[in-house]
């Protein structure tokens, strides 16, 4: 039987991000349930540490009725 690889560990060096979600994503398009769980959210009350990148400062852009910033660490 296969082993199956390690997960690698995450980068947590650089800027983060944390957000909250306070919003249910019920009777929203698609693509903002998508996004809110490609953030790694998907239950109010959630919360996520997330690289502070463009990418992830766009993906909260799209869904900022649904969530919000708690906390930004340099």
């Amino acid at each position: 039987m296969a082993k199956k690889p390690a997960a690698k560990a995450a980068k947590k060096s650089g800027p983060s991000i944390t957000v909250e979600q306070y919003g249910s994503p019920i009777r929203r398009p698609y693509d903002q349930q998508q996004t809110l769980i490609g953030l790694g959210l998907n239950k109010i009350g959630r919360r996520k540490t997330l690289p502070d990148n463009p990418a992830v400062r766009g993906a909260i852009a799209k869904v900022a009725h649904l969530v919000r910033v708690v906390e930004e660490t340099k």
